[in-house]
Protein backbone atom coordinates (compact mmCIF):
# COMPACT_ATOMS: atom_id res chain seq x y z
CA UNK A 1 0.00 0.00 0.00
CA UNK A 2 1.49 3.69 -0.93
CA UNK A 3 1.65 5.64 1.49
CA UNK A 4 -0.96 8.71 1.89
CA UNK A 5 -0.73 12.24 0.64
CA UNK A 6 -1.37 14.89 3.25
CA UNK A 7 -3.20 18.03 2.73
CA UNK A 8 -2.77 20.64 5.97
CA UNK A 9 -5.85 23.19 6.01
CA UNK A 10 -4.59 26.29 7.81
CA UNK A 11 -1.32 28.02 7.98
CA UNK A 12 -1.50 29.73 11.05
CA UNK A 13 0.28 29.00 14.35
CA UNK A 14 -0.39 25.56 15.03
CA UNK A 15 0.42 24.52 11.92
CA UNK A 16 3.53 26.66 10.89
CA UNK A 17 4.48 28.77 13.83
CA UNK A 18 4.36 31.94 11.28
CA UNK A 19 1.46 35.01 12.84
CA UNK A 20 1.71 38.25 11.69
CA UNK A 21 4.18 37.68 9.15
CA UNK A 22 6.71 36.13 11.40
CA UNK A 23 7.27 33.66 13.88
CA UNK A 24 5.21 33.11 16.70
CA UNK A 25 6.18 34.37 20.57
CA UNK A 26 4.34 31.48 21.63
CA UNK A 27 5.97 27.98 22.23
CA UNK A 28 5.18 26.70 19.24
CA UNK A 29 7.56 28.86 17.16
CA UNK A 30 7.89 26.34 14.94
CA UNK A 31 4.34 25.04 14.35
CA UNK A 32 3.75 21.78 15.26
CA UNK A 33 1.26 20.17 12.34
CA UNK A 34 3.74 21.09 9.75
CA UNK A 35 7.33 19.65 11.92
CA UNK A 36 5.17 16.47 12.72
CA UNK A 37 4.26 15.60 9.09
CA UNK A 38 7.94 16.64 7.69
CA UNK A 39 9.45 14.71 10.37
CA UNK A 40 6.59 11.95 9.49
CA UNK A 41 7.62 11.98 5.60
CA UNK A 42 11.62 11.70 6.25
CA UNK A 43 10.74 8.31 8.22
CA UNK A 44 8.91 7.41 4.83
CA UNK A 45 5.15 7.46 6.81
CA UNK A 46 3.32 10.25 4.71
CA UNK A 47 4.03 10.76 0.96
CA UNK A 48 3.59 14.24 -0.52
CA UNK A 49 2.43 17.67 1.95
CA UNK A 50 0.34 20.16 0.78
CA UNK A 51 -0.90 23.16 2.64
CA UNK A 52 -3.76 25.46 1.86
CA UNK A 53 -4.47 28.35 3.63
CA UNK A 54 -6.98 31.69 2.46
CA UNK A 55 -3.75 34.34 1.99
CA UNK A 56 -1.83 33.82 -1.02
CA UNK A 57 0.36 36.58 0.25
CA UNK A 58 1.48 35.10 3.23
CA UNK A 59 3.06 31.89 1.94
CA UNK A 60 6.27 33.21 0.97
CA UNK A 61 7.22 34.58 4.41
CA UNK A 62 5.81 31.07 5.82
CA UNK A 63 7.91 28.76 3.36
CA UNK A 64 10.96 31.02 4.65
CA UNK A 65 9.70 31.09 8.34
CA UNK A 66 9.79 26.94 7.46
CA UNK A 67 13.32 26.79 6.12
CA UNK A 68 14.53 28.78 8.60
CA UNK A 69 12.41 27.41 11.96
CA UNK A 70 12.43 23.62 10.89
CA UNK A 71 14.88 22.88 7.32
CA UNK A 72 17.83 24.91 9.11
CA UNK A 73 17.41 23.73 12.15
CA UNK A 74 16.95 19.49 11.50
CA UNK A 75 19.18 17.18 9.89
CA UNK A 76 18.41 16.25 6.56
CA UNK A 77 14.56 17.99 7.03
CA UNK A 78 12.72 18.63 4.08
CA UNK A 79 10.23 21.52 4.19
CA UNK A 80 9.06 21.77 0.48
CA UNK A 81 5.00 21.48 0.46
CA UNK A 82 2.57 22.37 -2.01
CA UNK A 83 0.69 25.12 -0.97
CA UNK A 84 -2.70 27.11 -2.64
CA UNK A 85 -3.66 29.29 -3.51
CA UNK A 86 -1.25 31.36 -5.69
CA UNK A 87 1.40 33.38 -3.99
CA UNK A 88 -0.26 36.63 -5.50
CA UNK A 89 -3.87 35.62 -4.39
CA UNK A 90 -4.38 37.72 -1.83
CA UNK A 91 -7.85 36.13 -0.52
CA UNK A 92 -9.53 32.94 -1.56
CA UNK A 93 -11.33 31.24 1.18
CA UNK A 94 -12.28 28.47 -1.17
CA UNK A 95 -8.49 27.46 -1.96
CA UNK A 96 -8.83 24.34 0.34
CA UNK A 97 -11.27 23.20 -2.65
CA UNK A 98 -8.60 23.22 -5.47
CA UNK A 99 -5.99 21.66 -3.38
CA UNK A 100 -8.03 18.90 -2.23
CA UNK A 101 -8.73 18.47 -5.85
CA UNK A 102 -5.57 16.93 -6.28
CA UNK A 103 -5.93 14.31 -3.32
CA UNK A 104 -7.21 10.85 -3.94
CA UNK A 105 -9.25 8.48 -1.92
CA UNK A 106 -7.59 6.86 1.27
CA UNK A 107 -5.26 10.90 1.74
CA UNK A 108 -5.60 12.72 4.86
CA UNK A 109 -6.69 16.06 5.92
CA UNK A 110 -5.45 18.19 8.98
CA UNK A 111 -8.33 21.00 9.62
CA UNK A 112 -6.47 23.52 11.62
CA UNK A 113 -8.91 26.56 10.69
CA UNK A 114 -11.10 28.83 12.89
CA UNK A 115 -13.90 26.98 14.55
CA UNK A 116 -16.85 27.70 12.38
CA UNK A 117 -15.11 26.33 9.15
CA UNK A 118 -14.19 23.27 10.67
CA UNK A 119 -18.17 21.38 9.28
CA UNK A 120 -17.63 22.55 6.14
CA UNK A 121 -14.45 22.22 5.73
CA UNK A 122 -14.08 17.98 6.93
CA UNK A 123 -17.63 17.83 4.98
CA UNK A 124 -16.12 18.27 1.73
CA UNK A 125 -12.97 16.13 2.69
CA UNK A 126 -15.07 13.29 3.16
CA UNK A 127 -17.11 13.40 0.12
CA UNK A 128 -13.76 12.90 -1.26
CA UNK A 129 -12.87 9.97 0.63
CA UNK A 130 -10.24 11.71 2.98
CA UNK A 131 -9.61 11.15 6.39
CA UNK A 132 -9.76 13.67 8.44
CA UNK A 133 -8.52 15.61 11.21
CA UNK A 134 -9.69 18.10 12.82
CA UNK A 135 -8.56 20.80 15.81
CA UNK A 136 -11.20 20.26 18.38
CA UNK A 137 -14.22 21.49 18.74
CA UNK A 138 -14.56 18.90 16.20
CA UNK A 139 -17.58 21.43 14.74
CA UNK A 140 -20.23 23.72 16.55
CA UNK A 141 -23.48 21.82 16.79
CA UNK A 142 -24.62 18.62 17.96
CA UNK A 143 -26.80 18.20 13.93
CA UNK A 144 -23.58 18.89 12.53
CA UNK A 145 -21.75 16.32 14.14
CA UNK A 146 -24.55 13.68 13.51
CA UNK A 147 -24.39 14.73 9.52
CA UNK A 148 -20.15 14.20 9.70
CA UNK A 149 -20.51 11.16 11.51
CA UNK A 150 -23.38 9.65 8.70
CA UNK A 151 -20.87 10.96 5.87
CA UNK A 152 -17.72 9.64 7.08
CA UNK A 153 -19.66 6.16 7.35
CA UNK A 154 -21.05 6.55 4.27
CA UNK A 155 -17.92 7.24 2.81
CA UNK A 156 -15.72 4.63 4.66
CA UNK A 157 -13.01 7.28 6.11
CA UNK A 158 -12.22 8.36 10.11
CA UNK A 159 -12.69 11.57 10.95
CA UNK A 160 -11.06 12.82 14.53
CA UNK A 161 -10.51 15.25 16.86
CA UNK A 162 -7.28 16.37 17.85
CA UNK A 163 -6.79 17.81 21.19
CA UNK A 164 -3.69 19.76 21.29
CA UNK A 165 -3.80 21.59 24.59
CA UNK A 166 -4.20 17.92 26.38
CA UNK A 167 -0.23 17.58 26.42
CA UNK A 168 0.49 21.32 26.87
CA UNK A 169 2.12 21.77 30.26
CA UNK A 170 -0.26 24.28 31.82
CA UNK A 171 -2.95 22.33 31.19
CA UNK A 172 -0.68 18.70 32.62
Amino acid sequence: MSQPNVLMIGTGEYTTGYVHDSASASDKSAGVVALSLFELRRQGRVASLKMAGTNGTKLPGIRRHLQTAIGDAYHRMDVSVETWPSDQTIRDADAYLAAMDTMRPGDVVTVFTPDDTHFQIAMEAVKRKLHVLIAKPIVKTLDQHLQLLAASNEHNVIVAMEVHKRWDPIYA
